[in-house]
């Protein structure tokens, strides 16, 4: 192998990892006050909706007891450019979780959260570097979530972690932002509301840090498993950053992403539904070192939650 060959190959697995990190998923996050009590939707009739209020609010209900699971799905596909060679690296992430209402907490929903399954799947330039996912399936804390969908405290999360190539990884991150915020005022079609997130992760030696911000539209009502649901959707713009290093190479990670989400809220049983998430993220990458190159990569995500049980 070459020295060149060897560089290249460094650099694509320092360039992938980074993949890693944003496999957290991008919910809108905003903190609007909490509305009114939502108000009932009529059945449609005759494939077109029946008259409605002036307009509704959403809020989250979670009475006590209500156990609400959850299955998700991302894919992240990175190409790299390193030294004239182009790579590719694929990761893929697939959960089950079930949220156990357990009452209020002034006045947000206290709930426990069981992580029932969990799988990450590594491919890239060097090798299959999947992480053994043991360690968190079946594990479990409490988190506080207000009833506009903020995530008002996960920290029990932290401590749940696994083992990856750059060092230990905590789950926390992704559900920080699971729940997707609402507006805070009542809404009619045509709508739209801004929203902003803020993601930050850090694994081994590797910091990550995502600012978004959202443009929310209520499109429109369908009926999904009996409930009648906002479909809402959401434009995501923002900013990728970060700091890292690897085998004694500095790494200075800057980007944007730009992407849509397509989410469903029943109205009447204030329950998160499903969503469908498509983000491109185009990241350069400075490595600093015995040689200084930048790497672009352009990373494209796909994910889905959906409700699976209630």
């Amino acid at each position: 192998m070459t020295k060149r060959t060897s560089l290249s190959g460094r650099m694509a697995s320092t360039a992938y990892l980074v993949s890693l990190v944003l496999l957290a998923g991008c919910a809108a996050r905003s903190t609007a006050p909490v509305g009114e009590e939502a108000a009932p939707l009529a059945a449609e009739k005759a494939g077109a909706p029946a008259a409605r209020p002036a307009g509704i609010v959403l809020e989250y209900k979670m009475p006590a007891g209500r156990v609400l699971r959850y299955q998700d799905a991302t894919e992240v596909r990175e190409v790299t450019d390193v030294m004239g060679m182009t790579n590719e690296s694929h990761s893929t992430l697939a959960s089950s979780i079930s949220f156990q209402a357990k009452g209020q907490k002034d006045q947000n929903h206290l709930i426990g959260v069981t992580i029932d399954d969990m799988s990450l799947t590594v491919t890239g330039p060097q090798g299959d570097l999947s992480p053994e996912m043991t360690p968190v399936k079946g594990r479990g804390f409490d988190m506080v979530l207000s009833p506009l969908g903020a995530e008002v405290d996960v920290s029990g999360a932290e401590a749940i972690t696994y083992q990856f190539a750059t060092g230990p990884r905590s789950v926390a991150p992704g559900f920080k932002v699971f729940f997707p915020d609402l507006p805070g005022k009542p809404v009619q079609i045509g709508d739209t509301w801004p929203s902003s997130f803020v993601i930050e992760d850090k694994s081994g030696a590797t910091n990550m840090r995502v600012d978004a911000q959202s443009v929310n539209t209520l499109e429109g009502f369908e009926t999904i498993d009996g409930m009648e649901c906002a479909r809402i959707a959401s434009k995501n713009t923002g900013t990728i950053s970060g700091t890292g290093n690897q085998q004694g190479l500095d790494l200075l990670f800057a980007g944007t992403l730009k992407g849509t989400d397509v989410w469903y809220f029943a109205v009447k049983e204030g329950i998160y539904v499903k969503s469908t998430s498509e983000t491109v993220n185009e990241i350069s990458i400075t490595v600093s070192g015995p040689q200084t190159m930048t790497i672009p990569a352009t990373q494209t995500r796909k994910s889905e939650v959906k409700l699976a049980g209630r």
